[in-house]
């Protein structure tokens, strides 16, 4: 929703969302895209915290900062609609990706250097590509192949999982993330017809909130499966019987 005007950042040179521009400040362009991003890190930051404090694989702490990583660059993009801002949100959602390959990946590969060089080589041509040329349905397809090739292995361990509150992680991650779409889908193509409503429901606002829930019931259940590998005794427990986290018991050796 492109309202012509100009503040602190300057005119939009970015993809303009179904959200009025500096009606609140005259220094964030879209004021609930950019705070709904504050619940992503909160999640993000919770899971970090578990992680080092237990002791997890170090690739965990990096998908939690990741995360992290990702809701600021998302925050810096809707509060100024600049296009370097916006690749600044679009590149690391696929590094994002990539990380999460490798994560489901990576306990099964033999060559175990050749995965992560591949992906860091990937991640890195791909961010060089995307700062000279503005992609735009392209960036779509090609995110949603990488998130397709997540979902194999991601049924695979669901199948092989049979603690039932592990199960419910990876059916919140679903509902999450259906939901995250419908909303997405709904703010782009009914936004002509939001303009005139009473009330804006936000849905790329919503987006925000619900892949933040998305992420961390993800990361949650990937830390539950590789803790179960390595023979951890892992359980999913729930800090003040809502937010779930895994908690672990490590053999004395480790």
């Amino acid at each position: 929703m492109a309202d012509g005007l100009s503040s602190f950042w300057g005119p939009v040179t970015s993809t303009d969302w179904c959200e009025k521009n500096y009606l609140y400040s005259a220094y964030i362009a879209e004021f609930f895209n950019t705070m709904s991003n504050i619940p992503c890190i909160a999640l993000a930051f919770i899971g970090l915290i578990n992680a080092l404090r237990q002791r997890f694989e170090k690739r965990f702490s990096v998908l939690h900062i990741s995360n992290i990583i990702l809701a600021v660059g998302s925050m810096l993009y809707h509060a100024t609609l600049q296009r370097v801002q916006q690749q600044g949100d679009e590149t690391p959602m696929v590094w994002e990706m990539l990380l999460y390959i490798y994560i489901l990946y990576s306990p099964d590969w033999h060559y175990r250097s050749t995965m992560p060089t591949f992906l860091f080589l990937y991640g890195a041509v791909f961010a060089v590509a995307h700062a000279l040329v503005r992609f735009q349905i392209g960036f779509k397809v090609h995110y949603m192949i990488l998130c397709l090739l997540c979902i194999p292995r991601m049924y695979k361990y669901y199948i092989h999982t049979k603690d039932v509150h592990a199960k419910w992680l990876a059916k919140l991650y679903l509902i999450t993330i259906f939901l995250a779409t419908l909303c997405w889908l709904s703010d782009r193509v009914f936004c002509n017809n939001i303009s005139y409503w009473f009330f804006n429901p936000q849905g790329h606002a919503l987006w925000h909130v619900l892949m933040g829930f998305n992420s961390y019931f993800a990361n949650t259940f990937l830390m539950f499966c590789r803790a179960h590998q390595l023979g951890w005794n892992p359980k999913v427990v729930h800090f003040l019987g809502l937010l779930p986290y895994v908690k672990i018991q490590k053999p004395k050796m480790q």
